[in-house]
């Protein structure tokens, strides 16, 4: 898994593998800080960095407590909502593995979830009742398992935790299920050419270090792994003193630690020693020049990546290495992206900065844009090092930098799972979990000569290993489609889970939750007809804006598909009075940020700001919503870009898959058919642009959602001020959505796509809306059958029980037009044939046989445990308040979806799935290997 760039410093960054998808504190800041007065364009320089809080404290109510037997225990209390977080970070990961044994700590952390010998139960089934929000991930110097509750579920998850640290089940037939499974997901990331030219540039770099070897192992060294290997790493790694525990939310301290005590406090200290790490082992290769290597293999985009040793995360140089990276590649204004993106040579430039328990790089990734030179990049690249090396950096892009940076420490760590993640990282990679505060205190002394300095120091030529990526495809051949026999294996899925069994083995729960009222946003309806939800949170010092504009993909032609997509492109690229230059410092000199994407039903806006900054960031956004100035050239190269992305998107199996999935279930004369194409991208006009501009974009149909640190009345003066003077002077346009019947048999097609190594299927048809009566028991059928990848019908069969998939899910996605229910897995091309024969199997017999009033009453639990969980991260909370208002819903909804669910019987689920599950009337696509190649 790849986190955010937010979250890769020098610990948790880059490639993590993850079990499956997931990944503030602040309780001592002032919070309630007023708006700053009205920002105006003149002042485009940066803040000192001193203004955003140069005493800035993340563990101010951190507290640390260390156990008899070793395990270090963070708690930290913040009672802003009624859950909490539990965290294990163990100090382990690929950094202790050699050829020969890479991977053997990913594919332990999956066989964590396999059960315990006191409750030999899928542990994904227990995270399922407590509706917690469970995941765990592997990288290269930790190994991290956390989940997230209700705040009376805490005692549970605490024993559960701490009953797998020791007492796990590392069996023949657990560790053969799950290397099938570990299989998938590293076939899955060898799918991606940047995955394969990045494995094979560090391999090149650190050809002596662990770092050299890639997180998830490979499959010949899976294959080899023995129970006893895996059950000997186990008990020398998974140790209280080799671990912490980290708890933040809602609860009390002193009670909570003395739950910690009877849990984990029962561990019993080791008397082994920790295995010896060799420090010369771990040490960065200082380098020198090497030979570039070159991959030429089926792709669809030219990519460069190049990597530069750093030194481990407590050297003194990170804070500047910190700056540097922001200087480098901190946003539209930074310098990557001004040299490579801004000139059309680059479709992306990325770089980050990795700092470790054993030494550290800095990476750049670069996707060339169409017909591009690699090499050339290259050049231009070495020439944005030499000006930084020779020439320095000025005070505007310092102070900038140091804002960014600090501003992104508030922003990224809004909610609890957040603290927590920071307290981990910080504990277990350099021994203090106040890392992050001493670095925020350094970052404030970093000047222009110590920048220049690190880039002199790590960024020399002579030090960097450089990779390029040449796409070929087999004989000219690109994706095509075709079609295959339908199996005729026969298949008889075992007995769902009983939830009575699940219960058994269940650690009690506490009773005493306190669970608060979710307050309602206040709604506010400009005169132009723009509807606003706000809601006041005052936890932390930042404000969250989410919107959307009925202006998606679903208004695109045919011939020009792609306009949607290109419009919302633009709208950041100048205005009458800005540039795109000018829009980007605007923001980032304030370490805010602003996006628009289109997709199907609508346009997504999502910001982010201090609370100080608020009138800058709606400034922004009424700027460009009125007055959007779409430049030929910035189009010119956002069209590249597009172009690029196309290719990529062709070229990834889960991307194509549901393309043509989606093109299958929906006729040609339907606003979900159609998809851009090369021809479609190319016949744009900026005419076409600046007309979809005006007919789509307005406040009448442009929903906004503000959650932060504000005064409501002075938003409202704000918003009127800025976004009430946007005129609407045309009429909506209204679409048709004709009737999609359900094809009358299986229908399967496979588009293939030479050089895979995984296949991605889709399942499904087109089903319901999100205000069909329906949705709350299609909501708990499909958590039955499909909602947890762990826990689920599908899930405990095909990738817990058979071990043929990294991952299954299912979902309705019902928008404000009806939208398809779908099933998606991914497998070894061998397993494909099987995993579908599987999957049908199954969802015959959930048709046939229903399901059980046990297994619903299960499903509303964790639906509504969860919920509250859902409803404690900010980002989710103001999207859930947004869409509930764009599909239509009462405004009271937020509160009343649980009572909704709960209320759901067992006869309607039933009937639900008499309805809506049509296992010999479905649509089957899988894109991968070419189907002769399956064996």
């Amino acid at each position: 898994m790849s986190l955010p760039k937010h979250l890769r410093r020098y610990g948790l960054f880059g490639f993590l593998c993850s079990l499956c998808l997931t990944a503030v504190l602040f309780s001592g800041l002032p919070a309630g800080s007023q708006l700053a007065p009205p920002w105006t364009a003149a002042q485009n320089t940066p803040p000192p960095a001193e203004a955003v809080s140069p005493s800035l404290s993340l563990t101010q109510n951190v507290r640390k407590t260390v156990l008899d037997n070793g395990l270090t225990v963070l708690t930290k209390e913040v009672n802003t909502v009624p859950v909490v977080t539990v965290q294990v970070w163990y100090r382990v990961g690929s950094r202790n593995e050699t050829p020969g044994i890479n991977g053997i700590a990913h594919q332990l952390e999956h066989l964590m979830f396999k059960g315990t010998k006191e409750r030999p139960i899928q542990f994904g089934q227990f995270f399922s009742v407590l509706g917690s929000d469970s995941n765990a991930f592997t990288s290269y110097d930790q190994t991290a398992y956390f989940g997230t509750v209700e705040q009376d579920k805490l005692k549970a998850l605490l024993v559960l935790e701490a009953d797998r640290m020791k007492n796990s089940i590392i069996g023949e037939k657990e560790l053969a299920s799950e290397k099938r499974v570990v299989i998938s997901e590293l076939q899955g990331y060898e799918n991606s050419p940047g995955y394969r030219l990045g494995r094979a540039v560090m391999k090149a770099a650190f050809p002596n270090s662990p770092y050299g070897l890639p997180v998830g192992g490979t499959k010949a060294d899976v294959e080899r792994f023995t129970v006893q290997q895996v059950r000997d790493y186990y008990q020398s790694y998974y140790r209280p003193d080799n671990a912490t525990l980290i708890i933040v939310g809602n609860f009390q301290t002193e009670p909570t630690l003395n739950l910690v005590k009877e849990t984990f406090g029962k561990l019993p200290r080791e008397t082994q020693p920790l295995p010896a790490e060799n420090p010369s082992q771990l040490a960065s290769d200082s380098g020198s020049a090497k030979p570039p290597i070159v991959l030429r293999e089926p792709g669809s985009a030219a990519i460069l990546n190049e990597i530069y040793p750093l030194p481990n995360a407590t050297h003194p140089d990170v804070p500047v290495l910190q700056i540097m990276d922001y200087i480098l590649a901190g946003g539209r204004s930074s310098r990557l992206y001004q040299a490579l993106v801004e000139t059309g040579l680059a479709s992306s430039a990325d770089g980050y900065a990795a700092n470790m328990i054993g030494g550290g790089w800095y990476e750049f990734s670069i996707t060339a844009a169409p017909g591009k030179d690699l090499k050339q990049i290259d050049q231009v690249l070495q020439k944005t090092l030499a000006d930084l090396r020779d020439r320095g950096v000025s005070q505007e892009e310092l102070e900038r930098a140091k804002t960014q940076y600090r501003a992104s420490m508030l922003l990224r760590n809004r909610d609890i799972v957040s603290q927590a993640f920071q307290l981990g990282d910080d504990q277990t990679t350099t021994g203090d979990y106040r890392f992050t505060d001493r670095l925020l205190n350094a970052i404030s002394k970093v000047t222009a000569a110590d920048v220049q300095r690190a880039a002199q120091t790590y960024l020399a030529p002579n030090k960097r290993t450089v990779g390029f990526f040449e796409p070929t495809r087999p004989n000219g051949q690109g994706a095509s489609a075709g079609n295959f026999a339908q199996t005729t294996e026969n298949f008889s899925p075992g007995e769902p889970v009983d939830p009575a069994e699940v219960a058994k083995y269940l650690p009690p729960l506490a009773t005493n939750g306190n669970h608060s009222e979710q307050p309602l946003p206040e709604k506010l309806t400009l005169a132009n007809g723009l509807q606003v939800l706000l809601l006041p949170d005052r936890s932390t010092p930042t404000v969250t804006l989410s919107g959307f504009i009925e202006a998606g993909s679903t208004f695109d032609q045919p011939a020009t598909a792609g306009l949607a997509s290109l419009t919302a492109a633009n709208l950041m690229n100048g205005t009458k009075t800005r540039d795109a230059l000018a829009i980007a410092k605007t923001l980032e000199n304030r370490g805010a940020s602003l996006s628009f994407s289109a997709g199907r039903e609508g346009v997504r806006v999502s910001g982010s700001a201090l609370a100080s900054d608020l009138p800058v960031l709606t400034q922004v956004l009424a700027d460009v919503l009125k007055n959007a100035s779409f430049p030929e050239k910035e189009l010119e190269l956002s069209r590249q870009r597009a172009l690029t992305a196309l290719k990529l998107e062709l070229d990834n199996p889960a991307r194509l898959a549901r393309r043509v999935f989606q093109q299958t279930v929906y006729p040609e004369n339907h606003p979900f058919h159609t998809f851009p194409t090369e021809a479609s991208l190319n016949a744009i006009t900026r005419d076409d642009v600046v007309r979809f501009y005006r007919d789509h974009y307005h406040p009448d149909s442009t929903v906004l959602t503000l959650l932060g640190d504000f005064d409501p009345a002075q938003v409202r003066s704000l918003l009127n001020r800025e976004l009430g003077t946007w005129e609407d002077p045309t009429n909506d346009t209204k679409l048709t959505f004709p009737d999609v019947p359900l094809p009358q048999t299986v229908v399967r097609k496979a588009p293939a796509l030479p050089g895979k190594t995984q296949s991605v299927t889709f399942l499904g048809y087109n089903a319901i809306t999100r205000k069909d009566p329906r949705y709350y028991a299609a909501l708990v059928m499909n958590q039955i059958l499909g909602g947890d990848t762990l826990s689920s019908r599908l899930g405990t069969e095909i990738r817990d029980r058979q071990g043929l998939t990294y991952g299954i899910y299912s979902f309705f996605q019902a928008g404000k037009n009806a939208g398809p229910f779908l099933i998606t897995l991914q497998t070894a091309p061998e397993d494909t044939e099987r995993a579908i024969a599987s999957t049908l199997g199954l969802l015959k017999q959930v048709h046939e046989k229903g399901v059980t009033g046990a297994e619903v009453a299960a499903a509303k639990r964790s639906l509504t445990s969860s919920y509250s969980v859902e409803l404690a991260d900010p980002d989710d909370l103001a999207s859930l308040i947004l869409m509930n208002a764009v599909f239509g819903l009462d405004i009271n909804e937020i509160r009343n979806y649980t009572d909704k669910i709960e209320a759901v019987t067992p006869a309607q689920v039933n009937q639900v799935i008499a309805e809506l599950l049509h296992p010999d009337r479905i649509v089957i696509v899988t894109a991968g290997p070419p189907s002769s190649t399956i064996k």
